[in-house]
């Protein structure tokens, strides 16, 4: 048998070798990224403090748009075979000032053993045919018609995936098969696009034209791991591949790493074949994939979030000014996550402080491992969208917007969503408690 986790890193890497035929410029990427790596490496310091550079090296997040609730049905189906869960509800729609017509989730590993071994990432979003802001009723009727006329996922992938999620694992023939089918369902598809259907999606919003304007969904972007995304940004440049204006996420400072820091070349022209008015099938090109990469900091608790949310935009000086400075700070002040661990060999039971998590960490008996931010950032997520879009679509600020949540998402996919936060939480709190049991520490103790 061939185990999930193993089929998760497979496809990971097959799924990159096939986008990097797709999008040459994603092969440049991925080479400057592992220049970058290395000399954050040479420099010494805590490059890997977030995670080692065998796991960096590996890390991946790609990205994919579907356009109904069946299909990000079957698209979940596909990534539980790979042990990936639904986590976070992310609401783009009104995250950015384009037209960004779609609702988020990210299927991901959820355990810690799990994203060491391999933490591949999709960036899943559904189109929203029936928000009147952007579809008019006539316009959704047609939508849905020819989404339901569409099969994105062979029923063999599919069944395929049901068997694996079932028995933790294929067979070697049957993982090739499955491995095969999954990648092939995300390629650009080389059928005709209906030029004018396209382009009536296009005036409402690229991002839905790109979902219900093909007959197949493909890899939007695929996304590697730097350690240091400003002189990645500047290396790109010098390269002449052109980058969006800026680095999503919090500003470059002296402080701790938090979040996530994201940027991306700009979408390519690719070639395309379309169907025209009048029957005939003519090439041109279209500007729909790019080249993203990130940057993995500190998860941040529910007030480090809030105090994030306050300053987001804002220059370096103002954090400096304002957002913990150091680790222990976010530690002590509950506002991001750590993994602790006893120090069994410190001072002795005499020397036990007893004023909670702050003495036993300025005591050497416990040490903090910052928890790496797995998840996503919605502005961030809507930023990099629009900047890659040729126009700001049309939105009716009148009219009000469709609801849709984290409960409506787990009804649609027949899972549940998990919240990142709790799962961080879960985390701490396992490591806290099993530090109290070594070190003798009463469970009351703050």
């Amino acid at each position: 048998m061939i185990p999930t986790w193993q089929l998760r890193a497979a496809f990971a890497r097959r799924l990159s070798d096939m986008y990097g035929t797709e999008v040459p410029a994603y092969t440049t990427l991925l080479e400057v990224a592992g220049e970058v790596n290395d000399d954050v490496l040479k420099r010494g310091g805590d490059a890997e403090r977030l995670g080692s550079i065998e796991r960096v090296t590996a890390e991946r997040h790609g990205a994919i748009r579907v356009g109904t609730p069946a299909e990000l049905r079957a698209a979940a189906q596909i990534f539980a075979a790979l042990g990936m869960h639904a986590v976070g509800f992310y609401d783009l729609r009104d995250a950015a000032s384009s037209a960004v017509p779609v609702v988020s989730t990210a299927f991901r590993p959820i355990e810690a053993e799990e994203l060491d071994r391999n933490p591949f990432r999709v960036f899943t979003s559904m189109l929203t045919p029936a928000d009147r802001r952007f579809f008019d009723a006539s316009l959704q009727k047609r939508l849905e018609a020819f989404l339901a006329r569409r099969t994105l996922f062979p029923p063999e992938l599919l069944g395929l995936a049901v068997r694996a999620e079932a028995e933790a694992g294929l067979s070697e023939a049957d993982a090739e098969r499955f491995l095969t089918l999954a990648v092939a369902a995300f390629e650009l598809s080389p059928e005709p696009v209906d030029r004018a259907w396209y382009a009536e999606l296009e005036r409402v919003s690229a991002i839905a034209a790109d979902i219900g304007g093909v007959s197949s969904t493909h890899i939007n972007h695929l996304t590697p791991r730097v350690l240091d995304i400003d002189e990645l940004y500047r290396r790109m440049e010098d390269r002449g591949i052109t980058m969006i204006d800026r680095i999503q996420g919090p500003p470059r400072w002296s402080g701790p790493d938090v979040l996530l820091r994201q940027t991306s070349f700009r979408a390519l022209a690719e070639p395309r074949r379309f169907r025209e008015p009048d029957g005939n099938v003519t090439t041109g090109s279209l500007r729909v994939r790019f080249g993203e990469v990130e940057a993995r900091g500190i998860a941040l608790t529910l007030s480090g979030r809030a105090l994030y949310d306050e300053l987001v935009g804002e220059p370096a000086e103002v954090w400096q000014a304002r957002f913990p400075r150091t680790e222990r700070q976010l530690a002590v002040g509950d506002q991001a996550f750590f993994m602790y661990e006893p120090v069994l060999d410190g001072p002795g039971e005499s020397l036990r402080p007893a004023d909670g998590l702050a003495g036993l960490l300025d005591s050497g008996l416990l040490t903090a491992t910052p928890i790496v931010y797995e998840d996503f950032l919605p502005r961030s997520a809507a930023g990099i969208f629009q900047s890659n879009l040729n126009d700001a679509g049309t939105r009716d600020t009148t009219r009000a917007g469709t609801h849709y949540d984290a409960h409506w998402l787990s009804e649609a996919i027949g899972r549940p969503v998990h919240d990142s936060f709790d799962l961080y939480a879960v985390q701490q709190n396992r490591s806290l408690e099993r530090a109290r049991l070594a070190l003798g520490i009463p469970k009351e103790t703050p």
